[in-house]
């Protein structure tokens, strides 16, 4: 699994400590002997230990014996922080291998992070916090762009300019609530106005 840009480690911890011992368990699986990580922070041999230590302080927990949950919490706490340092290691390897990183951080038993993937923004207008007004969204047409914008209330018979702005993003004010209205925009650039944008229709709040 091939990528130019930079793969994230995601440690998704459980909640429930048996969960997380488990959890804990199958990262040191897939780290013992893995030639892509051979050299963990922490040494696995001590998240390991961390691991018994809250199985031990679990069971005590379970029969209810003074001070039993406070010290399993505390172990919980140290096991999450061993893993969270294991984390950092893995990030790191995988840094250092950024075409492979996305596979070195799935050999580790740990989640990569999907990327987030934004589309281009699409022209579209919504109703505005008050009553009578629309909010108008469109894409950048780069930079030092303005924008004219403009509305139709008569099924674009007759067109009313609004106020320009200097963002590709605009508030109408004074519309009637109930009523259909068309809206549409243009770039204007240093080489000139662009053309008028596909309309978007409204029913006005």
């Amino acid at each position: 699994m091939k990528t130019n840009h930079r793969s994230l480690v995601s440690l998704k911890l459980p909640t429930s400590v048996a969960a997380l011992i488990a959890y804990a368990q199958a990262i040191v699986k897939a780290m013992t002997g893995n030639a892509a990580l051979p050299t963990p922070v922490p040494p696995l041999a001590t998240v390991t230990s961390a691991i018994a230590d809250l199985q031990v302080a679990q069971a005590v927990a379970l029969t209810r014996v003074r001070g039993g949950v406070i010290t399993r919490n505390e172990k919980k706490t140290a096991l999450v922080a061993w893993l969270e340092q294991l984390k950092g290691y893995v990030q790191a390897q995988a840094d250092a291998n950024i075409e492979n990183g996305a596979s070195i951080i799935a050999s580790s038993g740990m989640g990569v992070k999907k990327p987030v993937q934004r589309g281009p923004r699409v022209f579209n207008a919504r109703p505005g916090a008050l009553s009578g007004t629309a909010k108008l969204l469109a894409a950048p047409a780069g930079h030092r762009a303005s924008y004219e914008w403009q509305y139709s209330t008569d099924g674009g018979k007759t067109w009313v300019f609004a106020s320009v702005t200097l963002q590709a993003k605009a508030i109408i004010v004074g519309l009637t609530p109930g009523a259909t209205v068309q809206f549409r925009y243009r770039p204007v650039l240093k080489t000139g106005e662009g053309d008028w944008s596909q309309t978007v229709v409204l029913i006005v709040k």
